[in-house]
């Protein structure tokens, strides 16, 4: 004869009944876990110290005060943001004695903050939730409470996080960089859609990294990166300090650096010259010239690496052009560094747009979800939003110690070319002078 298998069901764990009479009303919050009896809890805390902020502005209930100032005035309904939304209380009113001008309840001001409630959004929204997503993400409240809770839906969430990211890009552009003393900055294209957004990272000389500003335009042309690096020339950056610049290659902010910061030292990223180089060849040469381009770039000795390099173009002349003029195309720019008599880990780092493409591949997965461009004004929010979200992530650089003997370097630097600029212009006077004799 089988046995019959019972299933045997748990039953339901019951408060004890000392803690549910202390509990009060509060033991069906309970019941929907320890986070919602946790709220429950609060939103009666905040009730009490409301009640006894009025105390101590009008006094206690049932005396009377011929001096005092203020009156009860009833209650009302109000909202303060919990977890992510808002949830409505019941605040106390107080007006002045004289009946003119009501007066507000710090405690209930702070509670009532907005800011809270849209840095919420701004976090889960950059980390890939969705509009009509973000309420399954908040934290469980208790049922009462969340039926009541608004500024959860879909309409609700985007026009909280359209109000935060212009904040972002505004706090972004308005930085004054009067005080900030840059070592290198860097400067790259960020294609969204058929719209560009140029921007640009500090290093300080500490070796920290700064997003330093954007601008958005159709594409990396040299008016959009000129008018980028002229704005922060106008939030007080100053164009005369030794910075070294670091750019992918183009024309257009090669051009905009000049137009700008004069005849400052440019480097250009060796990654992006080699994939320039490269992609004129066929599969079968390319391991042997990317070794010689890198063997040459590793050397410390400027001279010798230029030297490598022209001989390399030379040698491409004949079967491939094409790479030989790439690589010509700034040839002296990618021994910037080495020039300077940078080397080691710092070498490394700065011989690329590297740092910066991190900072644009975290913008980047801030803006996955984001499926069309309504305006550039939201290029710009996003991006701005992404670049501070990165920000909060930055290290120093790798081989900031060295960041000092840089910074001499390109002081050096700057006064031979001065110097060899005003004996230039010397030549010129004295030639012109014996021509007119």
């Amino acid at each position: 004869m089988k046995k019959e298998t019972v299933a045997l069901v748990p039953a339901e764990v019951v408060l004890p009944p000392r803690v549910q009479e202390a509990l009060g009303q509060l033991v069906g919050a309970a019941k929907e876990g320890l986070l919602a009896l946790s709220v429950g809890v609060g939103l009666g805390v905040l009730a009490e110290l409301m009640e006894e902020e009025v105390v101590d502005v009008v006094g206690a209930k049932g005396r009377h005060d011929a001096e005092r100032t203020a009156v009860r005035h009833g209650h009302e309904s109000g909202e303060v943001t919990l977890g992510g939304r808002r949830v409505g209380v019941e605040r106390p009113r107080v007006r002045s004695a004289d009946g003119r001008a009501e007066m507000r309840l710090q405690t209930y001001v702070y509670f009532a903050d907005r800011d809270p409630l849209s840095r919420s959004v701004l976090e889960r929204m950059l980390a890939g939730v969705s509009t009509r997503r973000y309420r399954r993400t908040q934290e469980p409240v208790g049922s009462e409470v969340e039926q009541a809770a608004r500024s959860t839906s879909r309409s609700a969430v985007s026009r909280t996080f359209i109000e935060r990211t212009r904040r972002s890009l505004g706090e972004l552009m308005s930085r004054r960089l009067d005080d900030v003393r840059l070592a290198v900055m860097m400067i790259d294209g960020l294609e969204l859609q058929g719209r560009t957004n140029v921007v640009a990272l500090g290093i300080s000389t500490e070796g920290v990294k700064i997003p330093l500003g954007l601008w958005e335009g159709s594409s990396e042309n040299a008016t959009v990166a000129t008018a980028l690096l002229s704005d922060l020339v106008e939030r007080g950056l100053d164009p005369e300090q030794g910075i070294l610049f670091v750019i992918d290659g183009a024309k257009a902010l090669r051009k905009a650096v000049r137009n700008v910061f004069g005849d400052a030292p440019v480097q250009r990223c060796l990654r992006h010259k080699e994939r320039n180089v490269t992609e004129h060849l066929p599969e079968r040469d390319r391991p042997n010239v990317q070794q010689r381009l890198r063997r040459a770039w590793a050397q410390d000795d400027h001279a010798r690496a230029l030297d490598q390099l022209r001989r390399l173009a030379g040698e491409l002349d004949h079967v491939h052009p094409g790479a030989a003029g790439s690589l010509r195309e700034g040839m002296e720019e990618t021994l910037t560094l080495t020039r300077l008599g940078v080397s080691g880990s710092l070498k490394r780092t700065l011989s690329s747009t590297n740092p910066c493409e991190s900072m644009i591949e975290i913008v980047r997965r801030t803006q996955r979800n984001v499926k069309r461009w309504s305006s550039g004004e939201m290029a710009l929010r996003w991006t701005a939003a992404g670049m501070l979200e990165a920000e909060r992530q930055f290290r120093k650089i790798i081989g900031y110690r060295d960041l000092a003997t840089l910074l001499v370097a390109i002081e050096h630097d700057h006064d031979r070319r001065r110097h060899s600029l005003d004996a230039a212009r010397t030549s010129t006077k004295e030639t012109a002078i014996v021509a007119a004799v």
